[in-house]
This record gives structure tokens, sequence and C-alpha cells, in this order.
């Protein structure tokens, strides 16, 4: 049996900003920043093996800007989302750690950026201090990650409930009958 704050937490604050119920944006549209982030530290770290590495470390650059802008994108559905969760409970201070953490690793990226764009020759290899950066924020944004799914796993934010997870369960369901019924 659902209470009400957990019933309150799976449905969207805005179903057409947010997601439909069971359905939520947020999850989808942080593979962007995470995607993005992962390649710019593969290719810093590529950057210093190679002979010419000014292409490995623009691009390294343009994925972080990818990252930030997907980013932002992803903050905005997840604080939806976290408005959906009921204030003075662990799920929501976990949200809270989630989005704060998220916030600090998007700062470090946009700063790292920044740095770049001032700093950084074109034809040489990523510093050591912003390959730093780049190995730390992402160190940071593994563990909001925990924090993410803790909140979707652990706590079913914006997860569909079990009564509608079983109807995926159910033999046969979901195959198209002769009348053209699912």
């Amino acid at each position: 049996m659902l209470t009400s704050a957990q019933r309150q937490a799976k449905q969207p604050v805005s179903a057409v900003l947010a997601g439909p119920y069971g359905h939520p944006l947020h999850p989808s549209l942080v593979t962007v920043p995470i995607g993005a982030w992962v390649a710019s530290l593969v290719f810093d770290i590529a950057s210093q093996a190679v002979d010419e590495p000014g292409f490995l470390a623009r691009g390294a650059l343009w994925l972080i800007a990818i990252g930030v802008i997907g980013a932002l994108a992803a903050a905005l559905v997840g604080f939806l989302d976290l408005r959906a969760v009921p204030t003075g409970t662990r799920a929501f201070r976990v949200g809270l750690a989630h989005m704060s953490l998220n916030l600090v690793v998007t700062l470090a990226y946009a700063g790292d950026f920044l740095w770049r764009r001032a700093a950084q020759p074109a034809h040489e290899a990523v510093p050591a201090g912003m390959l730093a950066l780049s190995a730390v924020a992402l160190a940071l944004l593994g563990i909001s990650g925990y924090f993410g799914g803790k909140l979707s796993y652990r706590y079913g934010v914006r997860v569909a409930d079990e009564d509608t997870q079983a109807e995926g369960y159910v033999p046969g369901a979901g195959r198209r009958r002769p009348d053209g019924d699912a």
C-alpha cells in the first residue's frame, strides 16, 4: 500500500514539462551530459598520448560545452521531479543532495570550459590541471548518479507503482489479438 507521500512523488508536477506518469524525462536527458563529459575526459587523456593533440583538446572543449547545455536541460526537468517529492522526507533530502552535487559539477564544467577557452593553446595536449578538474567533476557526477539511482530504485520517485508495473508480467499481455486490441 502506497502512502500519500509515495503517491505524490510518483506523479509529475507537469506531465508536459517533466514527462507523464511512469515516463519521466530527466533520466533520458541526463545521458547527454554524462556521455559528453565522459567522452571529454577520454579525449583529455588521449591528448596526452598522440603527436598532434590539438584536435582532441578542441573536441574535449566542445564536449564539455555540450554537457553543460545538456545538464541545464536535465536540471530543469529534474527540479520539477524534485518538487513532487514531499519536503521533510529522506527522499527529499537525497534529492537535494543529488541536485546540489549536480549544480557543483555543472559549475565546475562551465568553469573548465571558460578556463580552456582562455588559456588552452589550440595545438597542445590538455594541461594536467584542466584534466584533473574534469576527473574530479566526473567523480562527483558518479556520486550524484548514485543518489539519483537511490531516488528511483530505492524510493521509487517518478517510477510507476508496483500494481502498474505488474501489468508487464501478466503472461500474454501486450500481444496483439486478432481483433487489433493489445
